[in-house]
C-alpha cells in the first residue's frame, strides 16, 4: 500500500486518483492470485517492490496473453530489482503456458513533467518489450493529458491448438541475493 499510494498521489504512472483502501487492495491481490502470479521483493523485512500479471483481455482467445505490472519503492530503484522481479514473473508466466506479455505504460504527450517521465517505457524496452501501439491523450491526471503506450514481448510459441494455460501454482520463498 505504501509503495502504490505514492504512485497514486504523486505520479501519473497510474491513472487512479484515489489510493484504494487496504481491503480493496487485498481483494485485488487475492483475485490476481486465483490465476496469475503476484510476486514481492522483500529486504530487511520490508517490501521493496512487486510485480504481477493479469488477463490481457476478457475473451477466451486472449487466454495465452497476460498484462504485466511492476511497482518499486523509491529505495529499490536503480539496483536491478525491477529486472529480477520481471524475470521471475516472466518465468512463472512461461511455465503457465503464456505466450504474449503486454504492458500498458503511461507516457507524457510531449515533454516529460514532474508527474511522468519515459522511464517506464525505457525499462520495458530494455527488457525486450517493443512498442505495439499508443493511445493518444487518453488519460487526464493533475490537469494534464497523458498517452498510454502498449508494449509487448513474445515469450512462447504460437502453435496450432495450444493447450490451456495452467493457473499459477506459486513458488517457494526466495531471499534476495
Amino acid at each position: 500500500m505504501d509503495i502504490y499510494g505514492g504512485y497514486v498521489r504523486n505520479t501519473a504512472i497510474t491513472f487512479e486518483y484515489e489510493v484504494p483502501s487496504l481491503e480493496v487492495f487485498r481483494g485485488r491481490i487475492a483475485k490476481t492470485l486465483q490465476t496469475y502470479p503476484y510476486l514481492c521483493a522483500v529486504g530487511d523485512g520490508k517490501i521493496l517492490g512487486y510485480a504481477y500479471a493479469g488477463p490481457f483481455g476478457e475473451r477466451a482467445a486472449y487466454g495465452w496473453s497476460a498484462e504485466t505490472t511492476i511497482y518499486l519503492s523509491r529505495d529499490a530503484k536503480g539496483r536491478g530489482l525491477g529486472r529480477k522481479l520481471y524475470e521471475a514473473l516472466e518465468a512463472a508466466l512461461r511455465a503457465m503456458g503464456i505466450s504474449n506479455l503486454y504492458a500498458l505504460v503511461a507516457c507524457p504527450v510531449g515533454e516529460e513533467d514532474e508527474y511522468l517521465t519515459r522511464n517506464s517505457a525505457e525499462f520495458h524496452a530494455h527488457l525486450g518489450y517493443r512498442l505495439a501501439g499508443e493511445y493518444r491523450a487518453c488519460g487526464c491526471k493533475f490537469g494534464r493529458w497523458y498517452n498510454m503506450t502498449c508494449m509487448e514481448k513474445i515469450i512462447g510459441g504460437h502453435r496450432e491448438n495450444p493447450p490451456p494455460v495452467r493457473p499459477y501454482a506459486g513458488v517457494e520463498e526466495k531471499r534476495p541475493e
